[in-house]
Order: C-alpha cells, then sequence, then structure tokens
C-alpha cells in the first residue's frame, strides 16, 4: 500500500510539472520576440543602423555608444539625492500643515469662547450688539457705520479701498438713545430731538453718525440783521427752534439773569449788560483787554479760536479787530450756536471732549474763559491743554482766563500746565472772592506764548 501511494504521488507531480514546463517555454519565446521587437523598432534601433553603416565596416571603428556603468550610477545616486530631499521637504509641508491645523483649533476654541461670553464682560461695546437679550442696530445705523467701498478701487492717499464713516466709541455705551437718534424716515423731516443728541453728544457719543433728513426750522423764519449791525443787536425770535428750550423767546433768556436758578453763562444773552463791555479794560491783575493781548503780538494775530464762547462775544470784540475767531459752544438750555451765528461769527458745536479739528501750528490764538477748570478729569484736562498746544504756532498765544479751582488743587493744576513749556507773557493766581474767603476758591489768569523751538 505504501509502495501503491508513492508511485500515485509521483504521478501527480510528473502531471502537474508539465504545464508548468510548458509554461516557461512560451514566456521564453514570448521574452525573445519582446526584444528583438524592442531592438529593430524601438530606441535602440539607431544602434542596430549605425552599425550596419560603412563607418563601422572596419572594427577598429567601433565605438560603443551606450552610456557607461559609471555615468549610470552617477545619474542614479542624483535621483536618489533628489528623492532624499523631496521626501525632506515633504516632511517638512507635513509639520506646517500640523501646525496651521493646530492653529485653526485654537482659533475656533477662541471664537467658542467669545460667543460665550456675557454682554456684561465684554470690553468693546461695539461688540454687544445683536445676540440674544442685546440690542439689535437700527437699519439707518448700520447702513451709516459700514464701509463703503470706493467707485475707483484703492485709493493710494487713504491706503484702501473702503471708507468707514466715523462715530463716537462711547455712542455703542447708549444704545437705546443711538437706536432712537437714528429711528426717521430718509428724506424726511429730521425728528425733532436736539435734547437727545446734545445728551448723546455730551456723554462722549461725539461725533453722532450722519442722517439723511431734513432739520426744523421756524415757520416764520426771518433774515439775520446786517452786519456789523448783527453784532450787537439781538436776533429776532423767528431765527429759533424753541423746543428744547426752558424759554421760547430771547426776552425770556435776557431775563434769566435776574433767576436764582443756575443756568449757564445766563446774561449771556443781554448785549445791553455785561456783554457790551467784557474785554474791553483791563480792569487788574485778573483781567486782561483784547487790545492789551493784541499789542503782545502786533500785527501778527488773524485767526484763532474761543474755546466755551458762550454767545460769541470774545469772537465779536476780536472781529472789531479784524481777528476771525471760531467760537466752540453748546446749546445748554439755551440757543447758543444759533445766536452766535446771528451776530455774524463762526460756531463751533463740539464738546470740551472732542479732539479740535484744525491742523497743528495754525492758529495764532487759543482762548478760554471759565470753561477750562476743575470740573473736567484731571487726565482729560491735559488731554485739551495738549490738543491746544497742537493747533497752536510757534509763537502763537494761549490765553488761560479765569481757570477756576480750589487751593490745594494749584499743586495739580499748575504743573500740568508749566509741563507744556509755554513762557508766561503774563501770569496770575488770585483768590475769587466773590462767595467769601472761607471757600479757598482761586483763579489763574495767563497769557502763555508757545516758543518758536521746543528744546
Amino acid at each position: 500500500m505504501a509502495l501503491d501511494g508513492s508511485a500515485k504521488h509521483k504521478s501527480v507531480e510528473s502531471m502537474s510539472s508539465k504545464p508548468m514546463s510548458i509554461l516557461w517555454v512560451l514566456l521564453l519565446v514570448l521574452g525573445t520576440n519582446i526584444v528583438t521587437v524592442f531592438l529593430f523598432s524601438g530606441p535602440l534601433q539607431f544602434y542596430y543602423h549605425a552599425l550596419q553603416s560603412t563607418i563601422y565596416s572596419n572594427p577598429q571603428n567601433v565605438q560603443s555608444p551606450l552610456p557607461s556603468n559609471d555615468l549610470l550610477i552617477a545619474k542614479l545616486n542624483q535621483t536618489q539625492q533628489e528623492l532624499l530631499k523631496l521626501e525632506t521637504e515633504l516632511k517638512s509641508s507635513k509639520q506646517v500643515a500640523k501646525n496651521l491645523a493646530a492653529e485653526l483649533v485654537h482659533t475656533t476654541q477662541l471664537l467658542r469662547d467669545s460667543n460665550a461670553i456675557s454682554a456684561e464682560n465684554i470690553e468693546d461695546p461695539w461688540l454687544q450688539w445683536g445676540g440674544p437679550n442685546r440690542v439689535f442696530m437700527s437699519k439707518e445705523l448700520q447702513d451709516f457705520i459700514s464701509g463703503k467701498k470706493l467707485p475707483f478701487g484703492r485709493n493710494p492717499n487713504i491706503g484702501s479701498d473702503t471708507i468707514y464713516p466715523p462715530i463716537g466709541h462711547a455712542c455703542a455705551i447708549f444704545k437705546g438713545d443711538l437706536n432712537k437718534y437714528m429711528d426717521y424716515k430718509p428724506g424726511q423731516r429730521c425728528p425733532d430731538d436736539e435734547i437727545l443728541a446734545q445728551k448723546l453728544m455730551l456723554r462722549g457719543c461725539e461725533p453722532l453718525p450722519r442722517r439723511r433728513c431734513y432739520p426744523k426750522t421756524s415757520s416764520n423764519y426771518s433774515e439775520p440783521y446786517p452786519f456789523p449791525q448783527s453784532m450787537w443787536k439781538t436776533p429776532p425770535d423767528s431765527s429759533v427752534v424753541w423746543t428744547a428750550y426752558s424759554c421760547k423767546n430771547y426776552s425770556c433768556l435776557i431775563q434769566r439773569k435776574y433767576q436764582k436758578a443756575f443756568d449757564d453763562c445766563k446774561d449771556c444773552f443781554d448785549l445791553e449788560g455785561r456783554e457790551k463791555t467784557r474785554w474791553l479794560n483791563g480792569g487788574g491783575s485778573m483781567d486782561y483787554s483784547v487790545d492789551e493781548v493784541l499789542n503782545l503780538k502786533k500785527n501778527t494775530i488773524r485767526i484763532g479760536l474761543d474755546i466755551g464762547g458762550g454767545t460769541g462775544t470774545f469772537a465779536v470784540r476780536m472781529r472789531e479787530r479784524n481777528v476771525t475767531i471760531i467760537t466752540t459752544s453748546m446749546n445748554l438750555n439755551g440757543p447758543f450756536n444759533s445766536f452766535i451765528a446771528s451776530r455774524g461769527v463762526i460756531p463751533l458745536y463740539i464738546t470740551i471732549a472732542q479732539r479740535l479739528p484744525f491742523f497743528e501750528n495754525t492758529l495764532d490764538i487759543v482762548h478760554s474763559m471759565h470753561v477750562l477748570s476743575n470740573w473736567i478729569p484731571t487726565e482729560l484736562l491735559e488731554f485739551v491743554l495738549y490738543d491746544i498746544y497742537r493747533i497752536l504756532r510757534p509763537g502763537g498765544l494761549f490765553w488761560l482766563d479765569h481757570f477756576f479751582c480750589i487751593e490745594d488743587q494749584l499743586k495739580i493744576y499748575v504743573p500740568i500746565i508749566e509741563q507744556l513749556g509755554y513762557n508766561k507773557l503774563k501770569w496770575f493766581v488770585a483768590p475769587k472772592l466773590d462767595r467769601g474767603p472761607q471757600f479757598k476758591e482761586m483763579y489763574i489768569s495767563a497769557v502763555l506764548e508757545k516758543p518758536l523751538e521746543r528744546q
């Protein structure tokens, strides 16, 4: 049985080896044919024909056109080096991609965290618009503050292809009032909301956004008086929209000086009263006349600014001497800006906190009476004083007229003023005694000259 099994096994092996042998023969024949075709019709046919030419009939002239082994090895080495370099670059790219992926994950997490922050904890008030339980911007406000693409693309003077209309940063803090201010129908009459607008400005929402509506005017508006008569004549009541003020005519404003209730500059509208002689006479060490100050810089004071100039009497007094003065003023329960304009001088409706809209080193004189005082936060006051220095030309004058403070505060305010480096043409510090010496109130009056060259 064993012998029969062994013979049978060998028979099976023999039978299985025959197809394999036949297969090898077929592969050998096929491979030979492929090589033959390649040699005589492929890229190497050139060498075959060359060998048949006469130049190679002499065996001594026959040279092998095939590349040498050394050259092939050099090529292979070069290819290997290039592959290694490519592998290194691929590894570097993989690391860069890995780093970018990590940054993307980090940024995504930051965005998720920022969305989770409550409105009370967001430092930038503009980020508090929208979202759950938040105030949404009115359409007109969105239309105004959104970036506006320039019609001709990027402007090299701007350095951008987009303009962003300015609006005070603090406007975002008072969203309800701001949305109310911007709630109107474009192309129609603006709401009668002077009180709201001024309240926003005084709280730091300045500049206010522009609006596409028409301001209300008096139904029986009268033309102003001709110049120079207009400088010292009370304008007609019909030149003002009175709805924002407790007084409804100029007679009421003039009589306000007899009332005990406090109002800003309560006797300023009486042009036949104290205004008529203001800044005409020096009257002592604290009071300087306009002629006295102008004589300090003969014929070189031409243009200037009066900060908080009431009803514009300082500007009128200077215009009588051919000096052009712009007067900043707010409408604190009275039409101060309308009154200034009616007198024939220029009003500027900005608060004390607003950056002065003048280029540096341009104005001959800046004057301020009573407004620059200790009611202004000290740091803000310092910014204001530096801004005044900025717009004055070298040799220009800063007339600080009756700066008010308490005696103990002199050690704060005097160094702040002196650090600016003005030349003190006039400087006087004296008690303010109208309420009595027990209050220890003080005035500083000074005329300061900006140096021609700061050391």
